[in-house]
């Protein structure tokens, strides 16, 4: 009961060959089997492409700050 039988799953198909038509039906699965192509593609360009390491950051030395210069306002008395 809880199942779909044979006739279920032919009306199903019926329906949904009226829906979309046959010739839509047929592009949208050639556009999925492009999709897949182009990802499979991408794949296999990562594969034989490695990303190359990238360098070290540079080390970042600590310099003493400058010293201010004294002003003519600031001047010792």
């Amino acid at each position: 009961m809880g199942s779909m039988s044979i006739w279920h799953w032919v009306i199903v198909a019926l329906v949904v060959l009226l829906l979309f038509g046959r010739g839509r039906i047929s592009e949208m699965m050639g556009d999925l089997a492009k999709g897949i192509k182009s990802f499979k593609k991408g794949l296999a360009d990562d594969d034989a492409n490695p990303a190359t390491p990238a360098a070290p950051p540079a080390q970042v030395t600590q310099q003493a700050a400058p010293q201010p210069t004294p002003t003519a306002d600031q001047a010792p008395r």
